[in-house]
C-alpha cells in the first residue's frame, strides 16, 4: 500500500481530497499542528512546514508528498511568502534528507499567468505575476523544479464543488478585481483534483507543470447566475479577454479526462 503525506490537509482542497485518497486505498498522513483533528482513516503527523525540525518524522517512509499548504490572502504579505516559499523550501529539504525517493506533488495556481495573454495560458508561458500569492507560488515552483526530487506541479483553475462555498465568493472576487461579466474562469471540481492527484502519485505527470482544468471556462455572468446572485449585464469593451483562461490540453494528452466536465454538469448533479 502506498503511504503519502499531505500538507494543508485541513484546508478547502485537502478536506475534500483526503477522503477520496483513503477510499482509493492510499495510506494517508496529514501534517497538522498539535491538537488538530484529522479525518477518519488518516494518521496525524504533528508538525508545521515553518518548523523544519518537525518535518523529518512526518516524511520518513513515505512514497509521496502532496503539498497543498499555502496562504492565499492575509494583510501581511510576509506571511504569504513565509508559508508558500519558505515552507516549500523546508519541505523539499526534509524530503531530500529523509525520503529522497518520494515524489513531491505541489499544488499551484492558474493565477500565475499574465492577464494580458493573447490566448488561453499554456504551461510553458513566461509568467511574472504582480500579486504576492501567485508570485510566491512561482518562486516555490522554481525551488521544486531545481530540486533533486521527482516532482509534478498542478496549476489549479478555479476550485469548486462539494459544498465548499468557493463559488459564493465569485461576486466579491469580481468586484475586487474589477472583472467584466464576460471575463471567463477555467474551473476544476474537487472530484477531478482527486483524479489528477492520483494520476500524479502514479507518476503520470513526473517532471511536468500541468494546468488542471475542466473542459469549459465559465463567464463571471454565468457563475453569478448559477449561485443565484445575478450581476448587472454590460456591453462595455472587454479588456484582457484571456485572463483566467487556461489551456488544459496537456493534461488531456497525458490521459486526464474530467469526471465533471463543466460547471453546468456539477449544477445538474447537485455537486456544487
Amino acid at each position: 500500500m502506498m503511504t503519502i503525506l499531505v500538507t494543508g490537509g485541513t484546508g478547502l482542497v485537502g478536506t475534500r481530497l483526503l477522503p477520496r485518497l483513503v477510499a482509493a486505498g492510499i495510506n494517508c498522513r496529514v501534517l497538522v499542528r498539535a491538537g488538530k483533528t484529522v479525518p477518519l482513516g488518516v494518521t496525524a503527523a504533528v508538525g508545521d512546514i515553518l518548523d523544519p525540525a518537525s518535518l523529518a518524522a512526518a516524511v520518513k517512509g513515505v512514497d509521496a508528498v502532496v503539498h497543498l499548504a499555502a496562504i492565499l490572502r492575509t494583510p501581511e504579505p510576509e506571511n504569504i511568502w513565509a508559508a508558500n516559499l519558505e515552507g516549500t523550501r523546508n519541505l523539499i529539504a526534509a524530503v531530500n534528507a529523509d525520503a529522497p525517493k518520494a515524489r513531491l506533488i505541489m499544488a499551484s495556481t492558474g493565477l500565475v499567468y499574465n492577464e494580458d495573454s493573447l490566448r488561453p495560458a499554456l504551461e510553458d508561458d513566461e509568467v511574472a505575476p504582480k500579486r504576492d500569492y501567485p508570485a510566491s507560488k512561482v518562486a516555490a515552483e522554481k525551488l521544486l523544479r531545481e530540486s533533486r526530487l521527482e516532482w509534478s506541479i498542478l496549476r489549479f483553475g478555479f476550485v469548486y464543488g462539494d459544498g465548499d462555498g468557493h463559488l459564493r465568493q465569485i461576486p466579491h472576487i469580481a468586484q475586487l478585481l474589477k472583472l467584466h461579466p464576460a471575463n471567463r474562469l477555467s474551473m476544476i471540481h474537487h472530484r477531478d483534483i482527486a483524479a489528477l492527484v492520483k494520476m500524479s502519485l502514479n507518476g503520470a505527470f513526473d517532471g511536468r507543470i500541468l494546468n488542471t482544468v475542466d473542459e469549459a471556462p465559465m463567464t463571471i455572468f454565468e457563475l453569478c447566475n448559477i449561485i443565484g446572485a445575478p450581476m448587472e449585464p454590460a456591453a462595455t469593451p472587454l479588456t484582457h479577454p484571456w485572463s483566467g483562461v487556461l489551456d488544459g490540453s496537456l493534461a488531456q494528452s497525458l490521459g486526464f479526462r474530467p469526471e465533471v466536465a463543466t460547471t453546468w454538469q456539477a449544477a445538474r448533479e447537485g455537486a456544487l
